[in-house]
């Protein structure tokens, strides 16, 4: 968990950790008139996306219109997000008020789903960080910049700095992981073979195999509110994937079970919701 100021107070980042170089993963943000849209829908683009607590607050103000006014020096290759938990009708009125046409505002309030994935959701205050990240046409994370006080500006020249070399260099050259997004799960799918099995397990840290068909892995908690906020995480995480796990709570422990009940084993999907579990750690 990372941490930023609020007035000089620390709050803390929950969410998932990402680095430059990492693919993007999915995350479901809300238009203004109210369509639920993942933000890697928009192919073959590359993605600006400015991220702030609420436009009711100058900095935010000032920070869209200020990225509004950049792009306009944007080739067309180039889409800007502005991503907040402020409602979509604050978000279009805000928009009809002061002319912004070249930053698409999308809303994280519904289920803090871009917050959660990209690990922009600050704890305390329920709102995203203050930031600025960058994927390209291939949706790899090229840049990322966390404002350490939330009251403060992100550094746009930093970031317009950045965008250039993405712009030259439009698609990263690297080896993608497991895929981001489970499969649908279907009868007759084979589970994982042993052998596989045991090559990945081992970059799984904490997760137990159980019967060659399930992984397993505890987690203890300060108290049960810290555990019940974890299990939140995990279940909107999950239910986007469409993937779920078994869970145990007592108290403080959280328990979670991996498996493909359709394949009657592990599958790919079992692996990649684990990998995001522990992505959340």
């Amino acid at each position: 968990m990372s941490n930023i100021k609020f007035k000089g107070e620390t709050v803390h980042l929950v969410g998932r950790k990402i680095e430059v170089g990492k693919q993007a993963s999915p995350a479901y943000v809300v238009t203004n008139d109210l369509r639920e849209i993942d933000i890697l829908e928009l192919k073959g683009r590359i993605k600006l996306i400015t991220t702030f607590p609420s436009l009711d607050t100058p900095v935010c103000d000032l920070q869209v219109k200020e990225f509004n006014k950049k792009a306009v020096d944007f080739s067309d290759e180039v889409i800007v997000l502005g991503i907040s938990k402020d409602l979509p009708f604050a978000q279009k009125r805000f928009c009809e008020s002061f002319s912004i046409d070249r930053v698409i505002l999308l809303s994280d309030y519904k289920s803090s789903s871009f917050g959660i994935n990209y690990g922009f959701l600050i704890k305390e205050l329920g709102l995203l960080a203050r930031g600025v990240m960058i994927l390209d046409k291939n949706d790899f994370i090229r840049y990322i910049q966390i404002v350490e006080e939330l009251t403060l500006p992100p550094d746009y020249n930093d970031a317009l700095s950045n965008l250039e070399k993405v712009i030259k260099s439009p698609y990263l050259d690297t080896k993608k992981d497991l895929p981001t997004k489970c499969k649908p799960c279907e009868e007759g799918i084979p589970p994982l073979t042993k052998e596989t099995i045991d090559k990945l397990i081992a970059q799984y840290n904490g997760w137990q195999l159980i019967d060659d068909k399930k992984l397993v892995k505890e987690f203890i908690f300060k108290d049960f509110k810290e555990a019940k906020y974890f299990l939140d995480l995990i279940a909107i995480i999950s239910e986007e994937q469409k993937h779920h796990p078994h869970i145990s709570l007592i108290y403080n422990k959280l328990k979670l079970t991996l498996t493909t009940h359709a394949s009657g084993g592990l599958t790919e999907n079992d692996l990649i919701l684990a990998k995001i579990i522990d992505e959340l750690t």
